[in-house]
């Protein structure tokens, strides 16, 4: 799967998760969030999140921290 990292309104990250199939940048085009943190590809291995790789189109790369925060998003959906 691949992800985009935005900042939303109030500053806080929000993971989008998507399937390998849409491109970085077509997905881009249709959230209403202005920056982008980072961007690449996640995996779930024996429970555990990894992120790596990145989107060249959006300049964006993976970071440490997000895994971190897609598997508190999943956890914590409503926060």
């Amino acid at each position: 799967m691949k992800y985009i990292m935005f900042e939303d309104f109030s500053g806080a990250p929000i993971p989008v998760i998507f399937p390998n199939r849409i491109d970085h940048a077509d997905m881009r085009e249709q959230m209403p969030y202005a920056t982008v943190l980072s961007a690449g590809y996640v995996q779930v291995r024996e429970g555990e999140f990894s992120c790596h790789g990145g989107a060249k189109e959006l300049q964006a790369e993976a970071r440490s921290k997000d895994a971190a925060i897609i598997r508190e998003k999943f956890e914590n959906p409503d926060q």
